[in-house]
């Protein structure tokens, strides 16, 4: 009904907006009413990366459909409809509720499902028929006639433009997150990824046990290891990736450093770090994640590293002030400041779109 492309449109945008990364697009395809007399359908798939279930997908499908328009009465047979949203395959496999039976049960009758499904998964095997996609369309009984149109559906995450920069740099006190927006938009952009390697760092558990026993030797190593990482996969261009992205930058050892280490141990660590530093490419965009000490104090707790639980939240402070202390005096630096205190941009997508729109804002 209506305006069958922009419907088609908006229902992707929002998928997107509130579901997960739209990952592939199928062509749109003129297809027949099925089942009842109307005007030609419209129909494209979709293949969606989310962290949601399928079921939760499937209750916010519904409200996708509400939003744009879509009365669900309770006629019996089928009728025309502003947009029809349904689940055809999961991850999960097979799943049969008396609310949601996936793979779709009459997809392979449907020729509407399988021209554009072989678009983006011809290979895909359906797990209870042991056939492909390609194969169920060949053997399928539909004899329908379905034109494929010559206009596209647009690709909602092409309207930001993260991939623009070279070097992104996600950064943010212990918990904030950055590990997790870093790999999120790594994925959804096809990015190079440069984690830091904190598990890996012997000293990291002593230090919270006795800090100013281990500050020195914890920084020192930490500073090497970051300095070592960053030089080598960023100077490394990789052909296959748009852009890179990392959850830290170097500077952040000499935030720790001056929170952590004596005045003497610090002029000594200052000089080392200078002389590194000097040699480093920069960010071309720098995010700061904040996080108010509680929130933060939640998250370490949340995410159970034993070595971790003990944090201070003075430290945490100490630590926050130093970030913002850096980037207020870093005028040269490109710095987008993000107050997450409120929002959870990994459990959430719409707070994830909130970042990214943010990010963009910027860019």
């Amino acid at each position: 009904m209506g305006d069958r492309l922009g419907f088609l449109q908006k229902a992707v945008d929002a998928l997107y907006q509130t579901i997960g990364d739209v990952v592939l697009i199928s062509k749109v395809y003129q297809t027949p009413a099925w089942g009842f007399d109307s005007n030609d359908f419209y129909n494209a798939c979709v293949a969606i990366r989310t962290f949601y279930t399928t079921e939760q997908v499937l209750d916010m499908l519904l409200q996708i459909e509400n939003v744009l328009g879509r009365n669900r009465s309770d006629a019996t047979g089928y009728q025309a409809r502003t947009i029809d949203l349904d689940i055809i395959f999961s991850s999960e496999g097979c799943i049969g509720t008396t609310k949601l039976i996936v793979p779709h049960p009459a997809m392979q009758d449907r020729k509407f499902v399988l021209k554009p499904l072989v678009d983006i998964a011809s290979d895909l095997e359906h797990p209870k028929l042991k056939q492909t996609v390609a194969e169920l369309l060949e053997e399928t009984s539909d004899v329908s006639e379905i034109h494929q149109l010559d206009k596209r559906l647009t690709n909602p995450k092409k309207k930001y433009n993260v991939s623009r920069i070279q070097y992104l740099t996600i950064e943010g006190n212990i918990g904030a997150g950055k590990t997790s927006l870093a790999t999120l938009i790594s994925k959804e952009f096809n990015a190079k990824l440069i984690l830091e390697r904190f598990a890996d760092n012997p000293f990291l558990p002593k230090f919270y046990e006795d800090m100013e026993r281990y500050a020195f030797p914890l920084e020192m190593s930490f500073l090497a290891d970051r300095y070592q990482r960053l030089q080598d996969d960023i100077a490394q261009f990789d052909l296959f990736k748009e852009f890179v992205v990392s959850d830290y930058d170097v500077f952040k050892s000499l935030i720790f450093a001056k929170v952590t280490l004596q005045e003497e141990e610090y002029r000594l660590y200052k000089k080392v770090f200078d002389l590194m530093y000097i040699n480093l490419p920069k960010p071309d965009l720098y995010i700061y994640l904040y996080q108010n000490t509680e929130r933060l104090l939640e998250n370490i707790k949340e995410r159970g590293r034993e070595y971790e639980q003990k944090i201070p939240a003075d430290y945490l402070d100490k630590i926050n002030k130093g970030y913002l202390h850096f980037i207020k005096s870093q005028s040269e630096l490109n710095v987008k400041v993000i107050d997450v205190s409120n929002h959870d941009f990994i459990a959430n997508r719409e707070d994830y779109i909130l970042v990214l729109e943010a990010i963009n804002k910027k860019i």
